[in-house]
């Protein structure tokens, strides 16, 4: 079964669609700048309500390593995403403090994007158009990569069903298009899930 990751959860409102809907994973934004963004405090709080079931990722832009890592040992996080300049000796680091899973994300634009995401040593990669821009890309470009990823990028119930049959990914991850008004929409989550275990099942 194609994973779905609700990504950018921060009201309790949102752990109830979430535990209702039964996604895979959920998203805590804690990057700054994000609209998205929801303290380590509040994050704690909505992870004691979330499904056991349902891993917890936190997503960072360039955040200390020893940052990520105290999220991780508390348990309010499960596993840990990456959207900034993070290298490899990066990613070697957080490894050796956690031994928790880390998934990079890979703003994919040309071949050679793809290429370097596939020959990433993070446990898992995320594919994207962007940091969080809602667009689709060129799923082309990543047809040649052949280990487990998350796709990520302007997918909707419309379209994910679509990326399902067509690229076969091993998670699909949405946020914005999930909302209405800048808040999570229960109906469009639930569409989202709906759209990719039809396909999968089709698929």
């Amino acid at each position: 079964m194609t994973k779905i990751k609700f990504c950018g959860l921060k009201r309790k409102a949102d752990i109830e669609a979430a535990n209702a809907l039964k996604p895979d994973f959920i998203g805590f934004v804690f990057a700054k700048d994000s609209r998205r963004y929801i303290s380590p405090e509040n994050a704690a709080v909505l992870k004691s309500r979330l499904s056991p079931e349902i891993s917890a990722v936190g997503v960072f832009v360039n955040e200390r390593p020893e940052s990520i890592a105290s999220l991780l040992d508390k348990g309010v996080i499960d596993l840990a995403q990456l959207h900034g300049d993070e290298d490899e000796a990066y990613i070697s680091r957080l490894k050796e403090l956690t031994g928790k899973p880390v998934i990079k994300a890979f703003r994919i634009s040309s071949a050679s994007e793809a290429v370097k995401a596939s020959a990433s040593s993070a446990d898992m990669i995320l594919l994207d158009s962007g940091t969080g821009s809602g667009r689709t890309f060129n799923w082309q470009l990543i047809k040649e990569i052949h280990r487990p990823y998350f796709l990520a990028g302007g997918l909707d119930s419309e379209n994910a069903g679509d990326a399902v049959r067509l690229l076969h990914p091993w998670a699909v991850d949405v946020s914005s298009r999930i909302e209405t008004d800048g808040l999570k929409d229960i109906e469009k989550m639930a569409a989202f899930a709906a759209a990719v275990r039809k396909a999968f099942k089709e698929s």
